[in-house]
């Protein structure tokens, strides 16, 4: 074709265009959130590809939800907040974020005669600079593989994490315990076992404890030649300690006087007793505290972690029978939380709720500043207006709480500690110092 018969092809296209009143127009891209597909829940962590992670596990009704800066809430395939879908779940109907592939390798190890489940969590670029952990359990009676959000939130942040079904628990055999010698055997066991399917993909390896964790990861510290350790809501605080402390908080936050606290103070003195004895002493004591005290209004606003079992239990039945739930726990009463974190050598990490009714802080932070002041390498964090499990929440006039969120920055402290590198700026965190 010749330049001017081109141009004349040219110019007969554009009249064309002109008297028919069409135009070029530029190719629609499709929107991913129109066109999602609902499906079921997966377990596993899902981003928008440019940092922000929400995970997704299993809970007694469902799935729940955990975002990286901590907000809770359920998930479902009709879902409100997060809508689960193929690989894939839609953000408040509006953004979609792909899964994030992990590595998961599901084993089965021994503890003693007991035989446990576990799962290993990496990121699937992990090397011999991923830093390893394994979780050390509260004292929930539940099974862990899947089900708790703490670690697929540091498995979201660059941290292989090793996790197992506690004893009489889950997928794991053997009966349901709170013996912390034994809980820490299992733990060392978990260790052995996380390096061993980490072989040559881990750099530095802790042990995380939360709640009732906080005893038994100091416990297992050596034992796993932990490089550091790291506690979420913990106690230094024997089982008596922390009952007597629920107490106390439970009578203050009541308005009480100091009258009605020293005498309650008395009263779990008595309970204590009657608990580590296996109900042989105090029993006579504690009739006489029912007889004096069942009608006052204080009374029945007692709980603890067991006092208010025992004050509304007959001492005939305790003589008889104990409390059978608190019998099967097999408590070890010796254990000294102040002599067994002197015996810690590596760094530790704690993390405290500022308001936590399960774990009054008070006496855990004199005895972590006392260990400072000793020599121990101990890192201490605040979260002001949290409570246990460092929820945030709405307090009633009547004083029940409704739990919110995770308060921002804990889980990337916790995950900046593990890596080895704590900075600055936790959401409203207060570093303590002194010791």
């Amino acid at each position: 074709m010749t330049p001017r018969i081109l141009s004349i092809a040219v110019l007969f296209g554009l009249s064309a265009c002109a008297a028919t009143g069409s135009s070029i127009e530029p190719a629609q891209t499709e929107d991913p959130a129109e066109n999602f597909s609902s499906s079921d829940c997966a377990v596993g962590i899902y981003g928008d590809g440019a940092g922000a992670f929400v995970a997704i596990t299993r809970s007694s009704e469902g799935y729940r939800h955990s975002f990286n800066n901590g907000i809770i809430g359920d998930a479902a395939p009709d879902g409100d907040r997060v809508e689960c879908g193929i690989n894939s779940v839609r953000i408040d109907q509006r953004e979609v974020w792909d899964q994030i592939p992990i590595r998961e390798t599901d084993t089965r190890f021994k503890s003693g005669d007991v035989t446990l489940a576990g799962r290993l969590l990496e990121p699937r670029d992990a090397d011999t600079t991923t830093p390893l952990v394994v979780y050390a359990h509260g004292s929930e009676p539940t099974g862990w593989i899947g089900t708790v959000r703490d670690p697929y939130q540091m498995v979201g942040r660059g941290i292989s994490v090793f996790v197992y079904d506690k004893r009489g628990t889950g997928l794991s055999e053997g009966k349901y315990s709170q013996n912390f010698p034994r809980l820490a055997d299992d733990l060392v066991a978990a260790s052995t076992e996380a390096k061993r399917l980490a072989s040559g993909k881990f750099g530095r390896f802790g042990l995380v404890g939360l709640s009732q964790g906080g005893w038994i990861a100091p416990l297992a510290a050596e034992r796993a030649q932990a490089d550091f350790i790291a506690i979420g809501y913990g106690l230094v605080a024997d089982i008596r300690e922390e009952d007597a402390d629920q107490v106390q908080k439970e009578l203050r936050e009541a308005g009480y006087s100091s009258d009605v606290l020293n005498l309650a103070r008395d009263i779990t003195d008595v309970t204590a007793r009657i608990a580590s004895s296996d109900y042989t002493d105090g029993l006579e004591e504690l009739a006489e505290i029912q007889r004096r005290y069942s009608s006052e209004d204080w009374f029945s606003v007692i709980r603890g972690g067991y006092t208010g079992v025992l004050l509304n239990t007959s001492p005939d039945e305790l003589r008889e029978r104990g409390v059978p739930q608190f019998k099967d726990l097999d408590i070890d009463w010796s254990l000294n939380p102040m002599t067994v974190l002197r015996g810690v050598e590596v760094p530790q990490l704690w993390v405290l709720a500022g308001e936590d009714r399960e774990a009054p802080i008070d006496l855990t932070l004199d005895r972590l500043r006392t260990l400072r002041g000793e020599g121990s390498n101990i890192s201490i964090y605040m979260f002001p207006d949290t409570d246990h499990g460092m929820w945030e929440y709405n307090q009633a006039p009547d004083g029940t709480r409704e739990f919110r969120r995770v308060t921002q920055g804990y889980y990337d402290l916790m995950a900046d500690y593990i890596k080895g590198g704590v900075g600055r700026g936790y959401g409203q965190s207060v570093k303590i110092e002194g010791g």
